[in-house]
């Protein structure tokens, strides 16, 4: 700690502030003692580690965006599979906005939980490397943390995509359009991604008008699929970034009367979705299974493996029900 400080030009003291995520350190300071800090090597105390290891309290916690999606409801199922287990409790919070997200992170850094998993949605997670620091294991789950390393538990969100438009081409699909949500958020870009790769493996060179993304809710997919719908040369087949997207294309669809002429594949399967007419066809990963790796990860971090941050990526599957396989 004597080093960062000297290298940095503040005490010992403003170190050991930062490093232990405590207050009374500027921002801007911190950030540099932490930039310090790597550049030099510092790694985790021990002594923390081993103290913390024995004042476990027998609790994880779980920082998430929303708590009331299927997606959210079958990764809680199997994070608490595994935290049973254990005899963990898991402690839940929401965290709707980045900044929400970094105050409830701390928050709970700060009541000492055994370890964290986190949904992450902000653009930084940099502040997290003090609790790193100080022996706070830290797991990612369906997006990896940006500027911290940390094990990450994803979904094979490009293949998963390119698969998807590989099948619409397959049909003879080239006018293909892409709905989604935030267009900063990480599976968003991957699967966005994995759309523009399939059409230019197809020879077909993406044709931005057709990609519509910051269609947050159910509401605002389906009024960029009725825009589409209305327009002088429509898609002949959507592709869909999640469930809520799909919802609303397929209202859309319906409505325009245009759910047996134009195809439809979405990314994540939902309930219901093989009773439609036509049938949904959609991308699938095992979202149970994501959040039963999360929680193992994190508990062989809390019994000591310090072994360096690795990410995991599980597969998806394309399932084909009859919306996919409409020919252009």
């Amino acid at each position: 700690m004597k080093d960062i400080a000297g290298r940095v030009g503040v005490s010992v003291k403003s170190v050991s502030r930062v490093v232990n995520g405590e207050p009374g350190v500027s921002p801007a300071t911190a950030e540099r003692i932490l930039e310090v800090a790597r550049e030099l090597g510092f790694r985790r105390n021990d002594l923390a580690r081993n103290l913390r290891q024995q004042d476990r309290t027998g609790t994880i916690g779980l920082v998430l965006r929303h708590s009331s999606t299927r997606f959210h409801d079958r990764l809680v199922q199997g994070i608490e599979d595994v935290a049973e287990h254990h005899g963990a409790l898991v402690i839940t919070a929401g965290s709707r906005t980045p900044e929400r997200e970094r105050a409830t992170l701390l928050a709970l850094s700060s009541r000492r939980l055994d370890g964290l998993l986190v949904v992450p949605i902000g653009a930084d997670h940099s502040f997290l490397a003090a609790e790193q620091a100080t022996g706070m294991p830290l797991v990612f789950v369906d997006r990896p943390p940006r500027h911290l390393a940390a094990d990450a538990i994803l979904a094979d969100d490009h293949g998963g995509a390119r698969a998807a438009v590989d099948h619409l081409v397959r049909g003879g699909h080239r006018r293909i359009a892409v709905i989604g949500a935030g267009a900063d958020l990480h599976t968003v870009r991957e699967r966005v991604r994995g759309y523009r790769s399939a059409l230019r493996a197809a020879g077909v060179e993406p044709d931005e008008r057709l990609v519509l993304l910051d269609r947050e809710g159910r509401a605002a997919a389906e009024q960029a699929v009725t825009d589409l719908l209305a327009g002088a040369a429509p898609p002949t087949a959507l592709f869909t970034t999640n469930n809520v997207s799909t919802i609303g294309a397929t209202v859309a669809l319906r409505r325009a009367g245009a759910e047996r002429r134009v195809a439809l594949v979405g990314f994540d399967d939902f309930e219901l979705a093989d009773l439609l007419d036509p049938p949904l066809t959609v991308v699938a990963h095992d979202i149970v299974e994501m959040g039963r790796r999360a929680a193992e990860q994190l508990f062989r971090r809390i019994d000591g493996d310090d072994a360096p941050a690795r990410t995991d990526v599980l597969p998806t599957r394309l399932i084909p029900r009859g919306s996919g396989e409409i020919p252009a």
